[in-house]
């Protein structure tokens, strides 16, 4: 067992947006296999594939109707296989999106159980008579806005849907559902999945007394993943997720995945403590790694970082984490942290991520300093978006194809891409990048080639040094003790800094950042600035 996954730099990709290989706008498996030597380029260790399941779409696959088939969409299972077998032949471990807590309105299951009482599914979902008035039977809130619960006149009963209503939740109090999720689980393992990230794993399991949540005072309503105006943020959600349940039946999970060598869960984790609830469901019994929203926010001071990090470090006694600063669900980093344009910056952010304690999820186009697309009401696809637009766009922007050339489409497609490529994006395509030593590009894969080569960067100890603003430093050590200085100007002014007397260090080079330099103990950062020493 060589825990591939502890300090792995994992890769996620979008199915939808990465390559159309057949000419209809939507990008699919082959289009990934034909990309795979691009992502091997890249230095990363594995990618993470978004769900590419047979599903109707209302939430761009994270509704699934069958767990176990590709949707004809992204192509077949068989597709699947060519990308496994390749993947692994680049040295890349390949995770999957599993959605267990809840799946499609059209899956079997749900069709079956919606029909009648008394069916053989009837108690694989969460069905609650209506109050005397006909009302929902408690407070909750969806998510995506408004009441999480949906009538079904065949039952005269509503059912539960944290998310859209096309999404039920499903009842992992029935040990039937449970078991038949694990199974799900074991097909793809069988197939030889390296690891599995599992969406909203906290949300498997509901309050049976279905008991309403309290409200949440004006001055709390920050949330992660979703914003003040959404009423999902009224309320301290204690009894619709992240409930105790979810603990043994991660336990089961952890059994049948410790069956197979060396494979990862990967756990997505927004709870009213999300850092407390990841030290929790993570562990030599529990989930292999685990990452929340926290550094997926506007807050990007170095007092933020360091106190979000060290919450985690001094909660996480048996846990490993995982970090992320992107994915398909918010804001593009270099937006949300006033960097668009800012190469340095864009190579930096991934630095800075990388060298923390923990695995590292890096979001396809963060490679390239991709910024928020502005896309345009007519032209969004996102249901959330729709809902609360203007206020909050949705997740759209984040999702648009990678533009791998300056021409149509960025070279994503032959036809109408499902979302518009912004001529910004274009400007800075891969093809652009890649004849540009200075490029983000090129800087993102000099690091993480020279990650590799530092062992304290990938799994040492961290150790965070008091500093004031904008700089962030902290030492990370290997077990043979050699330690590594870490030190980042997050701001666009140059700075300087003195290291505390008791530390000696020696410059690193060869990581190719905009590098800081030392004397005596004065440290000169430039404008995004970066500096890695040995420690003597």
């Amino acid at each position: 067992m060589d825990n591939w996954w502890r300090g792995a730099v994992i890769y996620q990709v979008y199915p939808r947006s990465f390559l159309d290989s057949n000419g209809d706008g939507v990008g699919d498996l082959p289009g990934i296999v034909e990309k795979l030597d691009y992502i091997a380029s890249l230095g990363v260790d594995a990618i993470w594939i978004s769900p590419f399941f047979k599903s109707p779409m209302a939430d761009f696959g994270y509704d699934i109707a069958d767990y176990r088939d590709v949707d004809p969409l992204f192509g077949q299972l068989e597709d699947f296989d060519a990308l496994l077998a390749k993947a692994h032949r680049l040295g890349i471990k390949v995770m999957i999106d599993q959605v267990l807590s809840h799946c499609s309105d059209q899956h079997p299951w749900f069709l079956e159980s919606r029909t009648s009482r008394d069916n053989p599914k009837a108690d694989w979902y969460v069905w609650a008579d209506p109050k005397d008035d006909g009302t929902p039977p408690n407070n909750w809130m969806s998510l995506f806005g408004g009441v999480a619960w949906r009538w079904e006149p065949r039952r005269e009963q509503y059912f539960l849907h944290n998310f859209l209503s096309a999404q039920p939740d499903l009842n992992f109090h029935n040990p039937q559902v449970q078991q038949a999720t694990l199974d799900n689980v074991q097909f793809w393992l069988d197939r030889g999945v390296d690891g599995m990230r599992l969406d909203a794993i906290n949300f498997c399991f509901h309050d049976p007394q279905l008991r309403d949540n309290p409200p949440k005072p004006k001055d709390k309503r920050v949330g992660r993943g979703f914003s003040p105006d959404n009423p999902y943020a009224y309320q301290y959600h204690y009894y619709n997720n992240t409930r105790p349940e979810n603990l043994p039946f991660l336990e089961r999970l952890r059994a049948l995945m410790d069956r197979y060598p060396d494979v990862a869960a990967l756990g997505e984790i927004s709870s009213e403590d999300s850092l407390a609830t990841t030290a929790e469901y993570t562990g030599p019994s529990r989930l292999h790694m685990g990452y929340s929203f926290e550094l997926l926010v506007e807050d990007f001071s170095a007092a933020y970082i360091r106190q979000t990090v060290s919450r985690l470090e001094a909660a996480m006694t048996g846990g490993w984490p995982c970090w992320a600063i992107s994915n398909h669900d918010v804001m593009r980093a270099v937006t949300r942290w006033g960097g668009e344009g800012d190469t340095a910056f864009a190579a930096q952010l991934v630095a800075m991520v990388c060298s923390l304690r923990g695995s590292v999820c890096l979001y396809q186009g963060e490679e390239l300093g991709l910024p928020e697309a502005e896309v345009p009401y007519e032209l969004l696809q996102d249901p959330y978006g729709k809902t609360f637009w203007p206020n909050f766009k949705g997740r759209d922007g984040c999702r648009t194809p990678m533009p791998w050339t300056d021409g149509p489409a960025g070279g994503f497609t032959s036809a109408t891409p499902w979302l518009p490529v912004p001529q910004a994006h274009r400007a800075i395509s891969v093809a652009a990048q890649e004849t540009d030593p200075g490029s983000v590009l090129n800087q993102v894969r000099r690091f993480l080639g020279w990650r590799k080569q530092q062992p304290a960067l990938v799994t040492g100890e961290l150790r965070f040094l008091p500093t004031p603003e904008p700089v962030l430093a902290f030492v990370r050590e290997a077990v043979d003790g050699r330690a590594v200085l870490v030190v980042f100007n997050l701001s666009a002014q140059d700075i300087s800094w003195s290291l505390p007397e008791q530390l000696q260090a020696e410059a690193l080079d060869g990581h190719g950042l905009c590098a800081g330099t030392l004397q005596a103990q004065a440290l000169q950062l430039p404008a995004r600035g970066s500096f890695f020493g040995v420690l003597r």
